[in-house]
């Protein structure tokens, strides 16, 4: 079966060399869980961490960009390999922007996930703004496409998989796993 995307989407997701993740809502369920000794708990999807693992053995770059400042989050990128993290930015434009620098990539070669207001600025700059299936209501009026899954329960793997679709890479990935 080949997944149906809207022509603009696939258009937009083919030029991407670079996705940008917010963590708290999209990449967790956006709960945050402190334990009676202080430990903070957060929820991580596995479909979601081999999709951004694909994407990267795909020669697409992934970073993280949030407001928060967390080890777990350490922990979990460095699980993934993911080698761009920035955390503990409440202003995450300049973390955009350095980083589209650091890559050399375009903002039209940019696709950024989120799922509250303060990822709005980031759909503007990129070429690709996409909210998971429960993101505030206005980032979704203001996004490319939504996700049919919610943050935290396969919302990036959904996203994973549209563009190397875009790309003409989801078939040669699942041959890997398919004799």
């Amino acid at each position: 079966m080949n997944p149906q995307y809207p022509t603009e989407l696939v258009a937009k997701a083919k030029a991407i060399k670079l996705v940008i993740c917010d963590v708290d809502g999209v990449l967790s369920n956006g709960q945050v869980i402190f334990g009676n000794h202080g430990e903070e708990l957060k929820t991580f999807n596995i479909k979601d961490g081999l999709g951004l693992k694909s994407l990267m053995n795909n020669g697409i770059e992934v970073a993280i960009i949030t407001g928060r400042q967390s080890h777990i989050v350490e922990k979990r990128c460095a699980e993934l390999g993911i080698k761009h993290l920035y955390q503990g930015k409440s202003d995450k434009v300049s973390s955009y922007h350095e980083l589209c620098q650091k890559l050399s990539v375009n903002p039209d070669q940019v696709c950024h996930v989120g799922d509250d207001l303060p990822d709005l600025p980031l759909f503007q700059l990129s070429g690709l703004g996409i909210s998971v299936a429960d993101g505030h209501w206005f980032v979704q009026q203001n996004a490319h496409w939504i996700t049919t899954n919610k943050g935290g329960f396969g919302a990036v793997r959904e996203i994973t998989d549209m563009i190397l679709f875009s790309q003409g890479k989801l078939s040669e990935l699942h041959n890997k796993y398919w004799a």
